[in-house]
């Protein structure tokens, strides 16, 4: 993947390596807020060393940072013994998930929105192809819209126990 200007980037997704390396680029430049609508926190994005550490580095090295996490496939997740979530549970106060609610679990769009700025959107989530951008305000709150009616429908309980959080 090309190396990213300073200034505003889009860009087209069509490979593993690189939404990988857009996950992590927008990551690095958020501010406060992360939110991750996922199917199942698909192990080479969730599970890579280098996002791990990036996320670890935004929760501890930011005041008042959330990352939300709402997950379409909660089963997958437990079965493969993500480290994202391993991670989650020593930063509870920032990190959160929660399972899709009944009603939205057929969405099978993949996106990460930051600071309601920057996103990575795929539309459909067993694909890597997609677009990241690393501003555009207007299309990142439209998604975060869909994020938020989602994440208060959906249940705080019900995860903790599926996912062991």
């Amino acid at each position: 993947m090309q190396a990213l200007p300073a200034q505003d980037r889009r860009w087209v997704l069509t490979s593993v390596n690189e939404t990988l390396d857009a996950t992590i680029r927008i990551i690095e430049s958020t501010d406060r807020r992360i939110s991750i609508f996922s199917s199942s926190l698909e192990p080479a994005i969730f599970n890579n060393e280098r996002f791990l550490a990036a996320v670890k580095r935004l929760a501890l090295g930011k005041p008042f940072v959330r990352i939300r996490i709402l997950i379409t496939n909660p089963a997958r997740v437990m079965h493969n013994r993500n480290p994202f979530v391993q991670l989650a549970r020593r930063l509870t106060a920032c990190i959160e998930f929660r399972n899709v609610s009944e009603e939205y679990r057929n969405h099978r769009e993949a996106f990460l929105i930051a600071d309601e700025n920057a996103l990575i959107y795929r539309v459909d989530s067993s694909k890597w192809e997609g677009i990241a951008d690393t501003h555009e305000p207007a299309v990142a709150r439209r998604y975060l819209g869909l994020f938020n009616q989602v994440w208060n429908s959906s249940s705080v309980q019900t995860e903790r126990r599926e996912l062991y959080v």
